[in-house]
């Protein structure tokens, strides 16, 4: 026995050396990847027309259910699944008090690293997952914001609950989810077809970078919900329904406003 004792110690410690190298070599990959999908949905986001539309049909949402004699900085917003935190960066741009929450951590670094080259004081992002529930007190914020986080999100309701309970009753949200699955090549030629061969090159901006994250992601859902759909899963974590639409790419998403319901 005490000769092969070394030999037992010997292979425990190469396998956890082994064990650390490829957890530092996953790291090491997951933050060249985030820094990439950085530098991508930052391109994406300054010229991609039917996100900047998406992303001003939200901020509409947002600053409507602020009265303008309410001094914004005291106004708290949470940005689910934030990612790199441009969206999040525009709203405290906009005088609001936000913090940007996602459960990658590379993705979080680069949207600190956003906040500091913006000098944003007003700004924060923090690591975690929302739906384990100790996140955030009750009712810690006057907006909730969601942007396709939803339909890749393992327990959507779970979301949607949690969002619930830290948003003040009669808080307002806005979330948007797709409908369905983005097809390549049938919106290339859709919007080839409609609107020429120009803006169907500018769709590439988006559909390949999404493509590639289609395919590496955890194979988790995909949940598309119709109005039908999302009404009921929202009716049932705790909000009213104050508008939906259809928007995004060729209609590929549903834009809704709502509120929670308030006490009693």
């Amino acid at each position: 026995m005490p000769s092969t004792m070394p030999a037992v110690g010997t292979l425990g410690a190469a396998g956890g050396v082994m064990n650390s190298l490829g957890g530092g070599i996953r790291a090491a990959l997951d933050r060249m990847l985030s820094i990439g999908y950085g530098v991508v949905y930052d391109y994406i986001f300054e010229r991609f027309l039917p996100y900047q539309r998406l992303e001003a049909e939200v901020r509409q949402r947002v600053e409507a259910s602020v009265p303008p004699s309410v001094d914004r900085h005291g106004v708290r917003i949470l940005d689910i699944a934030c990612g790199p935190g441009n969206f999040a960066c525009l709203l405290a741009e906009a005088g609001f008090s936000v913090i940007g929450l996602d459960t990658y951590a590379s993705l979080v670094e680069v949207a600190k690293e956003k906040r500091r080259a913006k000098h944003l004081s007003n700004l924060a992002f923090r690591h975690a997952d929302l739906t384990r529930g100790n996140t955030f007190r009750e009712s810690a914020f006057d907006q909730v914001v969601s942007i396709h986080s939803l339909y890749v999100h393992p327990a959507p309701d779970a979301l949607l609950q949690e969002a619930c309970r830290v948003l003040k009753p009669g808080g307002h949200a806005v979330f948007v989810n797709h409908t369905r699955q983005v097809g390549r090549w049938s919106t290339l030629r859709e919007i080839w077809r409609r609107d020429g061969s120009a803006a169907a090159l500018r769709c590439l901006l988006w559909v390949l970078p999404n493509a590639v994250f289609e395919a590496v992601r955890k194979p988790i859902g995909p949940h598309y919900w119709d109005e039908d759909a999302f009404t009921a899963h929202l009716e049932r974590a705790g909000f009213s329904v104050l508008e939906m639409r259809r928007t995004f790419l060729d209609d590929a998403s549903l834009l809704v406003w709502a509120r929670k319901h308030t006490e009693g």
